[in-house]
C-alpha cells in the first residue's frame, strides 16, 4: 500500500486513458450481492485477489502494478466480500471468497484465468484451483501460503494484527503497519490515515474479529484440532496450474520458512525470494516482481 493518488496510462484504441480509481472501477450484480472490482487492459483474462487486514482492498493492493499487468492481460482486481467494498455475504470471509471467485468468474463468462493472490489472496487462489483445476491456468502467490516450520506461528504481523483487532488503537495500526514493511519509510501519515479511516468502520471492524481476534483464532485452533480434514496446504501435491510462488525475504507476517511445503509439494512450482522485502512484495520491490512475474506469466507452454 504506497500513498498518494495513483494515475497511470495505458494505450487503449490510439489513445491515453488513465488508470484511476474511478475509471477503472466497476460493479456486477449477482445473486449474492454486488462484487466490486476495477478492471484495466486487454488480453487474456488476469484475476488479482488482495490479501486481508485493517483497511486493505484490491485497489490498494495492486494500484501500483495495474499499469505493467494492463499491457499485457485485461486484470480483473476483484474486491473480495467482508472488507468494505463488495456487499458482505455471511460467512467467513476466507470461507466465503471460493464461492465469490466462481459468481465473479460465471458472470463475466470466463472459463479460464491466471491468479495473482497476495498473501490471504493466494490462500483463496490456491483453494480455489484445488476445487477447480480446470479454471486456473496459472497461478501466482505472494507469500501467506504454507505452514511455519522454523519460525514461531502465528508471525509477528499476525499477532499484532490480532491486538489491533482485539483493541483498535492507531498506534496498534502503526505497529502492524511496520511489521508489514522491510522499508519503514513507507509507513507514512497518509498510508496510516487512509488504512485508519477503512478499519474502524464498523462492519469491517465486525468482518476483522471474525477472522483476526483473538477469540475467533482461538475457536478456529480448536476446531482444526477437533477436525479429519486435511487443511489446505496438506492437498498442495493437488494442485494443477504452473505456480509461482513470490515471497519476501524478510517478511514478518508469514516468514519466507512457510514457502518450503508449498515449494516442494507443488508438482509444476517455482520460487522466487526478493530481498530488503517484507510482505507487501509488489509494493516494496515492484520493479522486480513484476519483471519476474511478468515473464512467468508469459511464457510460451513447453511442447
Amino acid at each position: 500500500m504506497t500513498t498518494g493518488t495513483w494515475s497511470h496510462r495505458d494505450v487503449e484504441a490510439g489513445k491515453m486513458t488513465e488508470l484511476s480509481h474511478e475509471s477503472t472501477s466497476r460493479e456486477l450484480e449477482t445473486d449474492q450481492g454486488v462484487l466490486r472490482y476495477h478492471e484495466a487492459g486487454t488480453g487474456p483474462p488476469l484475476l488479482m485477489l488482495h490479501g486481508s487486514g485493517p483497511g486493505v482492498t484490491g485497489w490498494r493492493n495492486y494500484r501500483g502494478n495495474l499499469a505493467a499487468f494492463a499491457e499485457h492481460f485485461r486484470c480483473l482486481v476483484l474486491e473480495l466480500p467482508g472488507f468494505g467494498v463488495s456487499d458482505p455475504a455471511d460467512g467467513h470471509p476466507m470461507v466465503t471468497a471460493p464461492a465469490a471467485l466462481g459468481r465473479f468468474l460465471d458472470a463475466l463468462g470466463l472459463d479460464r484465468v491466471d491468479v495473482i493472490g497476495n498473501s490471504m489472496g493466494g490462500i483463496v487462489g490456491t483453494q480455489y484451483a484445488l476445487l477447480h483445476p480446470d479454471r486456473v491456468r496459472r497461478l501466482v502467490t505472494i507469500g501467506g501460503i504454507g505452514r511455519n516450520l522454523f519460525s514461531p506461528g502465528p508471525g509477528e504481523g499476525i499477532r499484532l494484527l490480532t491486538e489491533f483487532t482485539d483493541h483498535p488503537t492507531r498506534e496498534g495500526l502503526i505497529r502492524w503497519l511496520r511489521s508489514m514493511v522491510y522499508d519503514q519509510s513507507l509507513v507514512t501519515e497518509e498510508l496510516i490515515e487512509e488504512r485508519w479511516q477503512l478499519a474502524t468502520q464498523p462492519e469491517a471492524l465486525a468482518n476483522a474479529r471474525t477472522m483476526y481476534g483473538s477469540a475467533a483464532l482461538a475457536a478456529r485452533t480448536a476446531a482444526a484440532a477437533a477436525s479429519d480434514q486435511a487443511p489446505y496446504w496438506a492437498m498442495l501435491h493437488r494442485l494443477k496450474p504452473k505456480t509461482l510462488i513470490t515471497w519476501g525475504r524478510d517478511d514478518r507476517v508469514s516468514p519466507v520458512d512457510m514457502s518450503i511445503v508449498p515449494m516442494r509439494t507443488i508438482p509444476d512450482a517455482e520460487l522466487h525470494v526478493f530481498p530488503d522485502c517484507g510482505h507487501w512484495v509488489m509494493i516494496e520491490q515492484k520493479a522486480a516482481w513484476e519483471s519476474v512475474v511478468l515473464a512467468f506469466l508469459t511464457r510460451k507452454e513447453s511442447a
